[in-house]
């Protein structure tokens, strides 16, 4: 099933359907619909063509301005999709970028992705386009694609919300979070900067193992997310409501249109 989510490009990383899970209640979300990925920036025309081929109707840019500037996503030949971003900076960094500061080891850099990982669901820039995912990317009849600049951190709480409000099991949340670790390029990405340490700012005088740990994903961040949620607001449910401004009725619509079977 790993394989058969994954959209295999040349140059953009972590590109894979997020759909197919089986629900509570009986059926499983469509496949081909809702698609999740790394930023775009040095897509290869091949890789655009495959992308347009999806006739991508909405998409969710969950990076901030600068983000966007240093790396522009291109778009295929004809795009026609809504692209919806935060209009400002989300902290100037990547999560796993902004973790790196001042990290001196592994241990180190798992503090520090916990640590970002209490707040990454409350961070204003992040929950504005969020409210977006869900009131027009969910809402639209063609396939939608949620993305920031490694698709890992804020592309992973977006996928594991979107995940809760259809049901999918818990287990199947955080193994569809943790193929970010296995799928795509992900080792050239790590030994692509393990190999620019001296000429990296972010990553300068870090160890590999320190930048494995930034540049994965691991059960204990995204848990962390989840527990801080819970304990802000009682439940993840209620986030939603309060947070997101999804109530029931909005979560029971969001489910009819992506559930099948």
């Amino acid at each position: 099933m790993e394989n058969e989510r994954v959209l295999e490009l040349e140059s953009v990383h972590n590109f894979r359907d997020y759909g197919g899970y089986d629900v509570a209640g009986g059926g499983r979300l469509r496949k081909g619909l809702l698609w999740r990925s790394g930023h775009h920036y040095g897509a290869s025309e091949a890789d655009l063509a495959k992308i347009g081929a999806l006739a991508l109707e909405t998409v969710i840019d969950l990076r901030g301005n600068s983000e966007r500037t240093n790396c522009p996503s291109p778009r295929p030949a004809g795009c026609k999709a809504d692209v919806r971003f935060y209009d400002g900076e989300t902290a100037g960094l990547a999560p796993h970028l902004a973790a790196a500061e001042g990290v001196l080891d592994a241990e180190g850099a798992r503090k520090a992705m916990l640590w970002l990982y209490e707040d990454i669901a409350f961070r204003p820039s992040l929950t504005s386009v969020l409210r977006d995912l869900f009131a027009l990317a969910l809402a639209r009849d063609g396939a939608s694609l949620v993305h920031c600049h490694a698709g890992k951190d804020r592309t992973g709480i977006a996928v594991a919300l979107v995940h809760h409000i259809a049901g999918v099991h818990r287990d199947d949340i955080f193994d569809d979070y943790l193929l970010t670790n296995v799928v795509g390029n992900n080792e050239k990405r790590i030994a692509d900067a393990v190999g620019q340490q001296s000429d990296s700012a972010t990553f300068a005088r870090i160890p590999e193992a320190a930048i494995r740990v930034l540049m994965n994903v691991d059960a204990a961040f995204l848990d962390t997310a989840f527990r801080a949620i819970e304990d802000r607001h009682g439940s993840i449910d209620l986030y939603l409501n309060e947070v997101l401004d999804l109530h029931a009725a909005a979560r029971e619509q969001v489910r009819e249109r992506l559930i099948e079977g």
